[in-house]
């Protein structure tokens, strides 16, 4: 019998595709592991873009212990989560307060061509930067400006006042037991509501 027999020249070993990524990987940055470090696997918050390097093994141990949140108060967790709805951008009521600047946390001044919308010339002011337009009141908000006495241009301090000086003078423990005037106390709770969900005070 033959020590090669023909059989064994057909064999062949595929190559480990992963092979070459090994040899050119740095070392695994777990303590005491030589292995190649060929998975990423992120710092931590406040360092986003820096990555640790391990092995495949370590870097399912640091995975499962990872908390991006560690160390971060709760009310500042919700904040995030919160901010994260609208991708951390400033948001606020569509149609009432158009005049809204963006909050303080939140860069005034944009940087590269970006920036190009924050020095935009408007000369001819189709873009409303001008004097801001009156807004118009829509039919139920209007109804609920008459009832309490008040016109379009009424803001929303006038408004509250307004709706203070009529609670306290039609409140059923003010008024006597006049059922007239227990009516319009309702209706005057009702037209600050809509006032309220309008964004007007």
């Amino acid at each position: 019998m033959k020590p090669y027999p023909k059989y064994f020249d057909k064999i062949r070993v595929r190559p480990d595709p992963e092979a070459e990524v090994k040899s050119h990987a740095p070392l695994c940055q777990w303590d005491g592991c030589k292995q190649p470090g060929t998975h990423k696997a992120p710092v931590g918050r406040m360092r986003e873009g820096e990555y640790f390097r391990f092995c495949f093994d370590h870097v399912r141990e640091y995975n499962k212990g990872f908390n991006y949140f560690s160390g971060l108060a709760d009310g500042d967790i919700a904040r995030f989560q919160k901010e994260a709805l609208t991708g951390h951008r400033p948001t606020w009521t569509m149609g009432s307060n158009g005049s809204a600047r963006s909050a303080p946390d939140f860069a005034q001044q944009r940087s590269g061509r970006a920036g190009y919308y924050s020095r935009m010339r408007d000369p001819h002011n189709p873009f409303g930067a001008g004097a801001p337009r009156q807004r118009k009141a829509k039919p139920l908000e209007a109804k609920a400006l008459e009832t309490l006495g008040l016109d379009s241009r009424a803001t929303g301090s006038d408004i509250k006042a307004r709706y203070k000086e009529l609670v306290k003078r039609h409140h059923p423990d003010a008024n006597g037991g006049d059922r007239g005037s227990e009516d319009r106390f309702r209706d005057v709770l009702q037209a600050y509501r809509v006032l309220k969900q309008a964004g007007l005070c």
